[in-house]
């Protein structure tokens, strides 16, 4: 690693200060042009030490402080993310590879969104009034009338490890309604693309939160995350990522009894049933091949379409797959952009590759594209598959949706269930009646019923090997403090 070939270098943000990292610096790259982005910096677990530290530090005076004034900073913030929207898009746009619209309007512009909305968060009610209790006398003391309230309080010191695929509103989603309670934060972005997280430490900095209330660490190498969890003086972690890596990291909160968040792996069943509105399940069905290029844990990429439509959804999601135009995420008619990485290319291809030796068959796609740079895969859509491949099983997290049939209600509802995840499911069908009946069965966080949309209030988290936890609205606040009972006598 160096620091002299990028005069701009990142540097970290630890305490209020721009701190030149210990291991270097490493390249951010471009996945759609295999260009260097810009030079992230590698901290060393001394700095993650000291991140957490300022962190602790910070932690009396921020919790203490008004919720008027919490949210007066993070409205500040804001601001100044829609103020400079059109560069943290065009930087965003360049780390994750994401489209111009994704970019402006689900990165930067639902992250604005997110700090206004827990600007708002940090001014609602934390006490919950409790009936009160008529006690008899007894060794506890005299009997008498108690009163008690459960009032939720800031947890602490909060390490958040966030996801490549949205490097503004999924920090955003967790730095807001941690300081809107009073916590305060240490942030371990992702590796490929750090460099966004940076600027949204900035925002705050602009608009006047105190030094150590927010601070951030990068690093390619794992041990920049493990020391981030680890660190005695971290409270709660809460990640965003694969089920494999949170695990990892449970089993460390677990040792320490740490609180956690986590939102994990996803493989999402889409049960279309014969009545459905097949236009609708298509294009919802769709949004796997272009929203984030697949890489999102929500996709409904395990469909099950009940055999009386099976032939026709195929033939329809083939159709619109086929006619998505995949390249450079910068040019306007640009629908697919490219996956994350090369290596997260490859994975993706050799998924593809043994669904087709399992017994499979490719309908569309399953071909590298043709840009002669970047880390493109084609849309590719697989039929006639199986319970049992890998490919409906596992988490791709890419391009690919696969199709199983099924016969009637039971079997779909309990060929949905029979996977290791349970974050997001999804229904279609024309009676409304029994497609709420159907979503009360589903081993899930959530449910689409007719739509891939969400409710920006609901509670959002999963099931199983999903996650653990809720956040979200005001569900959000809730994951972000403890609750204490205070009890009086009357």
């Amino acid at each position: 690693m160096s620091t002299d070939r990028h005069p701009a270098a990142q540097r970290l943000y630890i305490g209020g200060e721009w701190v030149a990292p210990d291991g270097g610096h490493y390249d951010v790259i471009n996945p759609a042009t295999e260009e260097v982005v810009g030079a992230a910096p590698e901290a060393s677990r001394a700095q993650v030490a000291a991140a957490v530290d300022a962190a602790r530090d910070a932690f009396d005076g921020w919790s203490r402080t008004a919720p008027e004034e919490r949210a007066a900073v993070l409205d500040r913030a804001a601001r100044v993310i829609r103020r400079e929207a059109a560069g943290y898009a065009e930087l965003a746009q360049a780390e994750s590879g994401a489209t111009t619209g994704t970019a402006r309007a689900l990165q930067v512009g639902v992250s604005a969104a997110r700090f206004e909305r827990y600007a708002r968060g940090a001014l609602e009610p934390v006490e919950t009034a409790v009936p009160p209790q008529i006690n008899a006398a007894g060794p506890m003391g005299g009997g008498g009338v108690f009163g008690a309230v459960a009032v939720r309080r800031p947890v602490g010191v909060v390490t958040c490890i966030t996801s490549y695929n949205n490097p503004w509103a999924n920090p955003a989603g967790k730095v807001a309604p941690a300081l809107a309670m009073g916590n305060t934060v240490v942030v371990k972005p992702a590796p490929q693309d750090p460099l966004s997280v940076y600027r949204m430490a900035e925002a705050l900095a602009e608009a006047g939160a105190p030094p150590g209330v927010v601070n951030v660490v990068s690093g390619a190498r794992p041990e920049v995350g493990e020391a981030a969890v680890a660190a005695a003086g971290v409270d709660m972690v809460s990640f965003t990522g694969s089920t494999a890596v949170g695990q990892r990291i449970a089993e460390e909160c677990g040792r320490q009894m740490k609180r956690q968040l986590m939102e994990l792996g996803g493989k999402g069943a889409a049960l279309v049933f014969d009545d459905a509105d097949l236009a609708s399940a298509v294009s919802g069905i769709g949004t796997t091949f272009s929203f984030y290029s697949g890489q999102i844990c929500t996709a409904p990429t395990r469909v099950l379409a009940q055999r009386g439509i099976y032939e026709r959804l195929v033939a329809g999601l083939a159709r619109y797959a086929e006619h998505l135009s995949v390249g450079d995420p910068r040019e306007p008619g640009t629908v697919v952009g490219p996956v994350i990485s090369a290596a997260h290319r490859d994975r993706i291809e050799a998924y593809a590759a043994l669904a087709v030796k399992e017994g499979a068959r490719l309908v569309t796609g399953g071909e590298r594209p043709t840009p002669a740079r970047g880390f493109y895969v084609a849309p590719t859509l697989f039929a006639d598959c199986t319970p049992t491949m890998r490919a409906v099983r596992e988490e791709i997290f890419g391009p690919v949706v696969t199709v199983v049939p099924f016969d009637d209600e039971e079997e779909g509802v309990a060929l949905a269930n029979d996977s290791d995840y349970g974050l997001l499911d999804y229904v279609w069908s024309g009676d409304v009646a029994r497609a709420f009946r159907v979503a009360g069965r589903l081993r899930a966080g959530g449910v689409g019923i007719n739509t891939v949309g969400r409710n920006m209030e609901a509670p959002f988290g999963g099931f199983k090997r999903s996650g653990v936890g809720r956040d979200v609205g005001s569900y959000a606040l809730h994951a972000y403090s403890e609750l204490q009972a205070i009890v009086w006598p009357g």
